[in-house]
């Protein structure tokens, strides 16, 4: 069923950005990235309270491609 839309504004887009209205078939990202980050790294928020006593990041992946972006065309 057709989708019917309003105004939509756009301020920006990233490199591998997807934005979509409305009925979509398929939506294939055109790259991936992996984030290491530490206890607490994405904490938002007021008055935050965030105790680490002891942290680290385990960054070994022992994985040679975790998902590929073959044929995303």
């Amino acid at each position: 069923m057709p989708a019917i839309v309003g105004v939509a504004q756009v301020i920006t887009l990233g490199n591998s950005s997807i934005f979509h209205i409305g009925d979509v078939y398929k939506i294939m990202p055109f790259s991936n990235a992996k984030t290491f980050s530490g206890a607490g790294s994405f904490n938002t928020g007021e008055q935050l309270v965030v105790n680490n006593k002891m942290s680290s990041t385990n960054t070994f992946d022992p994985d040679t491609v975790d998902q590929p972006n073959l044929l995303n065309m």
